[in-house]
């Protein structure tokens, strides 16, 4: 099989960027097959980096190399890592934006990939993308393995862990991430349906334990928003309502029907959530 590169920026499509790239790691590795995750994540965005990354990664196949560059700490100390964890390969700065997905999949392997060799020469100050972290995926596309690039390490930079505390009777979590339609997703996950109409909670984030939660006879409030139940699909109420529901990535969301939850009701990306039910229905 071809290598592929799956690559995440902040880099957008309008600047040659992402294709300069590319084109760096043709050079170095001519048979690699690229595959575009996105590159409209916010400027120097890490959190909405590490979520997109946590929900995007499972659907690859193993030995995928994932390069993401979201990287406010260009040309500073930081160091470039070679991740491999989940049966695939990261290659990234070391400023957290690995550490929800590391907190999933943890890491086999971590290596400080500080080696000049293995990046371009000469490289410049403000494009690592470019000098740094391509030529690396590339090297590692090419066959080279990781602790050829660089030395092993176990300290790495962490984001903070979202909001997600179970207490008897509520769950008070945040929203994490605001996506193209304005839906709210919060950090309350992963969940599943069971049985119909019960909720199965595995938290992701937190030291939460399971727990079995009654999806009709919840009560869902951020801001100005509440909401009675959960749904489990748009069409459940008329267009232009709101609705909680799970979302494909297993996390508990807030919408509008055919509108822009985030814009509606003002909320964004931090404000608290609070998920509360009777212990009678748990």
């Amino acid at each position: 099989m071809r290598p592929t590169i799956a690559i995440l920026t902040d880099f957008g499509t309008r600047d040659p960027s992402v294709a300069v790239m590319k084109g760096v790691m043709r050079g170095i590795c001519p048979q690699a097959e690229f595959i575009d995750v996105s590159h409209e994540i916010r400027a120097q965005d890490l959190q909405q980096t590490a979520f997109t990354l946590l929900t995007a990664w499972r659907w690859f196949p193993s030995g995928t190399i994932f390069l993401i560059v979201v990287d406010p700490g260009v040309g500073s100390d930081r160091r470039p890592l070679v991740v491999t964890a989940g049966g695939c390969h990261f290659v990234a700065p070391d400023n957290g934006l690995l550490s929800w997905l590391l907190a999933e999949a943890p890491p086999e392997l971590v290596v400080a990939a500080e080696d000049p060799a293995w990046h371009l020469a000469e490289a410049s100050h403000t494009f690592h993308g470019r000098d740094v972290f391509a030529p690396l995926a590339a090297h590692l596309a090419s066959g080279r393995s990781p602790l050829e690039l660089g030395h092993r390490i176990t300290d790495l930079q962490r984001l903070p862990v979202p909001l997600l505390v179970v207490e008897d009777g509520a769950i008070r979590a945040e929203i994490l991430h605001l996506d193209h339609f304005g839906n709210l997703v919060t950090s309350l996950g992963n969940c599943r349906w069971q049985d119909g109409e019960m909720l199965l909670l595995e938290p992701r984030f937190g030291s939460c334990d399971s727990r079995t939660l009654p999806a009709r006879h919840l009560e869902i409030a951020a801001g100005p928003l509440t909401l009675a139940g959960v749904r489990k699909t748009f069409s459940a109420v008329a267009v232009g309502e709101a609705l909680a529901y799970v979302g494909s990535s297993g996390f508990l969301e807030l919408a509008v029907n055919q509108g822009n939850a985030a814009q509606r009701y003002g909320l964004q990306v931090g404000d608290r959530v609070k998920v509360s039910w009777s212990c009678s229905n748990s």
